[in-house]
């Protein structure tokens, strides 16, 4: 008669560790036959002789058969943990700023998702202990694989982000090596099998799947959708008031009202404004000619007067008067109104016909990105010879100019990219001008990167200009002077 042995030990598993049974019931685990010792002697079986077939069947090998592996375990564990924590430290410095920070409330919930995720990475670091050690928990190989999963799709996220522009960026030399250290750790995991323990593995396999593909649609939302479908709307109005004639000196006061109101659904920063008031002189013929060769030369030098007057030729602007609405780098919240009034002088006997003013105000969406406006709103001289903004003027004439950090609003796209600055100059003498690009060679006088990469990232941030303008005719302000 075949007599059953009561203690089963089973064959080495991967790691070296063999099951204990007995009676058919799981006891325990071994790693060597000491602890398989001190394991009997704890459930009250301390005389047993482990070489007697009759009270031990040894299967998968004998007594003598412990294929511990410690280095080898302890090493790949060590390695699995250090890539689950790197990943976790990643993820939430990506997450958090967008998390506390983020303008819109969907890029609030990608850097949740991205913080959420960090901490399933810990939990999964902390699980690794048990899966490369004894395997009490059921679940812990599968917090193990989850946390794996989600470091390889974060960093094939930010390596195909990268590849976009292939830009140096610190952060290469972290998610570049966890991108490897993930496929490696995905191989490891599969050969283990690591989701056989789970209870009903195909609704774990479905939570994961769902997970992913939410983060991906709020991603793509964020980041694509959203920013694009908020429209843009402003009513910027300038006019002049009443002129009044200085009772004291031969010049006439002309006020000049200006208002600006952000009537979309968006707030923006404020990258550089102007307004300007120009006189007009012009000679006038009986016989005119609209195919005067002077208009067509305007045309072709870029400015923006795309007009003829049969009776008036040679014209010429002058720039009376210019300043600014705004300081760059000022909030303009949605359905905020500013008004002012700005009185400019004119003389008396003035040869002027007609009176312009251009208002211009160059704008960033907030929900496009952050400009560190502490550094921004701060004016530099370029004619102070020892200032880092110094430019000669027969080159850069003598500008004011703003130089401050640009921060996309999705932490993803910041650390894939280098750095961007933006940078915004004001002169009285010719109109303001602005770039948004990853250099800058201020003694040069301009942008020292690819045009392609500033017009980029220009609509990238969501920067535009809207402009008004208003004309007045010299004689009427003269004729609506009140009299003494």
């Amino acid at each position: 008669m075949n007599i059953r042995p009561w203690v089963v030990v089973e064959a080495p598993d991967g790691r070296g560790l063999r099951r204990v049974t007995i009676g058919g019931e799981t006891v325990g685990t071994a790693w060597s036959l000491r602890e398989l010792r001190k394991l009997l002697d704890r459930l009250g079986y301390p005389d047993v002789d482990v070489e007697d077939p009759a009270s031990v069947c040894w299967r998968g090998g004998d007594s003598s058969t412990w294929p511990a592996r410690v280095w080898r375990r302890r090493v790949t564990g060590v390695l699995l943990m250090l890539g689950l924590v790197a990943s976790a430290v990643l993820n939430g410095i990506i997450g958090w700023p967008d998390a506390s920070g983020a303008l819109t409330f969907a890029q609030r919930i990608t850097g949740a998702l991205f913080v959420l995720s960090s901490l399933i990475q810990v939990a999964a670091a902390i699980s690794v202990l048990d899966y490369w050690g004894r395997r009490q928990s059921r679940v812990s190989g599968a917090i193990v694989l989850l946390g794996v999963l989600i470091s390889l799709g974060t960093d094939s996220l930010l390596l195909l982000m990268w590849l976009e522009e292939r830009e140096y960026t610190p952060y290469m030399l972290a998610f570049m090596p966890l991108w490897c250290w993930s496929v490696w750790a995905l191989v490891l995991l599969v050969r283990e099998k690591t989701w056989k323990g789970v209870p009903q593995p195909k609704r774990f396999a479905a939570g994961v799947f769902v997970s992913a593909l939410l983060t991906a649609l709020s991603l793509t939302y964020s980041t694509m959708y959203q920013p694009a479908v908020a429209p843009m709307r402003f009513a910027l109005k300038a006019e002049f008031g009443t002129a009044r004639e200085d009772r004291v000196r031969p010049f006439i006061q002309v006020p000049l009202k200006l208002s600006v109101r952000n009537t979309g659904e968006v707030s923006v920063y404020v990258v550089i404004n102007d307004f300007t008031v120009y006189g007009r002189t012009a000679k006038y013929s009986g016989q005119g000619n609209l195919a005067k060769q002077q208009w067509k030369d305007s045309f072709e030098e870029g400015e923006t007067r795309e007009e003829a007057e049969l009776h008036v030729d040679q014209l010429e602007y002058t720039r009376i008067s210019s300043g600014r609405f705004y300081r760059p780098g000022e909030v303009l919240g949605s359905g905020q109104e500013d008004a002012r009034v700005h009185v400019f002088e004119i003389p008396k006997n003035v040869r002027y016909d007609l009176l312009r003013v251009d208002l211009q105000v160059t704008y960033m969406r907030k929900d496009r990105g952050r400009i560190d406006v502490g550094h921004f709103s701060e004016p530099h001289a370029s004619w102070i010879k020892k200032s880092p903004y110094y430019c000669h003027p027969a080159l850069c004439e003598e500008t004011l100019r703003y130089h401050g950090r640009l921060r996309h609003n999705d932490n993803l796209i910041n650390v894939t990219r280098k750095p961007r600055y933006v940078t915004a100059e004001w002169s009285p003498k010719r109109g303001p001008e602005y770039s948004i690009s990853s250099t800058y060679d201020f003694k040069g006088g301009g942008a020292a990167g690819d045009p392609a990469e500033e017009a980029r990232e220009v609509d990238r941030f969501g920067v535009s200009t809207v402009y008004a303008y208003s004309e007045v005719s010299v004689a009427e302000l003269l004729k609506a002077i009140p009299s003494p």
